[in-house]
This record gives structure tokens, sequence and C-alpha cells, in this order.
């Protein structure tokens, strides 16, 4: 492994270092309002800073590889990773974490599928991972959200849901308002973010290419086409994620599974 890069790479550890006034700053308001969130400020950024750090490196060698195993490798432990995190956040929805990460691997693997075949991107490991990653993480709180609510509005209504079977519907009939509210709640926050992008902020791959020396022009052209992925990928994992998850509040005869909703 060429190792060349590494004294620039430590050169330019130096700005990110001296960034740390800021959060010494944040540290001091903290202990001045006695908030007692100082040591977890600290935790959280020496975290990040350990965790970038250290993906800095497994990128690197990444890109330095031909082998396209190593971009799937990557992205299906982003997709893990991913699971568990919004699995965690539905954690009362039965195999959270399996309904979560199978919802991220269709949605995000479907949208970068048509990325590749309209040769948007290249399939290489400088343009695949950075995509995947921000698809990724955007799918995992939609669908983490989804799963929430439509577990937490089938609980708070269900009565009206036992009606509905009773009355002969089928469980997808039954809920589906359920989880019509549970998307639109879900997708709102990504819709308004595409709403108001460059009227607002300028979202991190625009200003990084800008900062990095590209012109505003190529980086608009690079966000618009991050916005459509976005949508798309997150729009399918949190309907997938419907689908996955609503058959175990239900038991085989057509009837909710109460045992589902006494936790709280």
């Amino acid at each position: 492994m060429d190792w060349q890069w590494l004294p620039e790479f430590l050169k330019g550890m130096i700005q990110p270092v001296l960034a740390m006034a800021v959060v010494v700053l944040a540290v001091v308001l903290s202990y001045l309002q006695q908030l007692g969130l100082e040591w977890e400020m600290v935790y959280s950024i020496f975290r990040a800073f350990l965790q970038l750090s250290v993906i800095g490196f497994v990128l690197q060698f990444i890109f330095n590889q031909k082998n396209a195993a190593w971009i799937i490798l990557a992205y299906l432990f982003m997709v893990t990773v991913a699971g568990y995190t919004a699995g965690q956040r539905a954690k009362h929805v039965p195999r959270g974490k399996y309904v979560a990460g199978a919802s991220i691997l269709v949605g995000t693997a479907i949208t970068m599928f048509l990325l590749v075949i309209l040769r948007v991107f290249p399939f290489t490991p400088r343009y695949i991972i950075p995509v995947a990653g921000m698809m990724v993480g955007n799918a995992m709180t939609v669908t983490g959200v989804t799963m929430k609510k439509l577990r937490d509005d089938i609980k708070i209504q269900m009565n009206l849901v036992e009606t509905a079977l009773a009355l002969g519907a089928t469980p997808r009939q039954a809920t589906l308002q359920q989880v019509k509210r549970a998307l639109v709640i879900a997708l709102s926050p990504v819709l308004d973010n595409a709403k108001t992008v460059g009227l607002i902020s300028l979202p991190g791959a625009m200003t990084g290419l800008i900062m990095g020396g590209a012109s505003p022009l190529e980086a608009i052209q690079l966000q618009i086409v991050v916005m459509n992925m976005l949508v798309g990928a997150s729009t399918v994992s949190s309907i997938m994620s419907t689908y996955l998850c609503w058959p175990s509040f239900f038991t085989k005869a057509y009837q909710l599974e109460t045992a589902v909703f006494s936790l709280d």
C-alpha cells in the first residue's frame, strides 16, 4: 500500500484540530448553564474524530483497489449499521432491525442500480461509496420514523383497526390510513429539504465541491442528482418497510397481535 499521502494527511489534520476551539466554547457554555452535557460533548466529538479518521484510512485503501467486491462489502456494512440503528428507533416493531435493514437495502440498491445503468455515476469506489453513504443515511432516518409511527398509530387507533377487520377488511386495508400517515410524516422532511435546498442552506455535497475548487455550476449539477437519488431511495425504503413490518402486527387469523402493542 502506498503511504506517500500520509504526511499530507497529517498536515491537513491541523485545521480540524484547531476547529476544536468551537467545541471548547460549547463545553464552557454547557458548564456555565449547568446543562450537564460537557462529557457527552467531549465524547461525541472524540468518537466522531476517531470514526472519521478510521474511515478515512479505510476509504483510502478501498479507493486504491480495483476489485468491485470492496465496493459491495463497504455498501453492505453501511446498510447493516443503518438497519440496526433504524431498528433501534422502532424497537417495539418485531424483527425491526431486519425489516429496516432489508428495506434500506432494497431502496438504496434499486436507486443505485438505476444511477449506474443510466451512467449518471461510474461504478467506482470514489463515486459509489459516497453516493451510497448519503442514500443509506437518509433511508435509515426515514425508515426508522416510518416503522415507529406506523406502530404507534395502530396502537392509538386499535379500535378503528379492529372494527375494520371485523367488517371483513384485510390487515392492509384496515391499516391503510395509518400507513399513509406514517409515510407522509417520514418523507416530509426529505421533501421539505428538496424544496428549500439552496435557499436556506447549501448541502454538504455542494459545499464540499465548492470548497474543493469546483465551480458553483458544477456543484449545482451534482447536488441536483443527489437530491433526486435521496428522494427516490427514501421513498422506496419507507414504503418497503411498511410492507415488511405490518404483517407482524397481526396474527394468522387477521387479528391484532396485542402483545406487540402492550410494550411501551
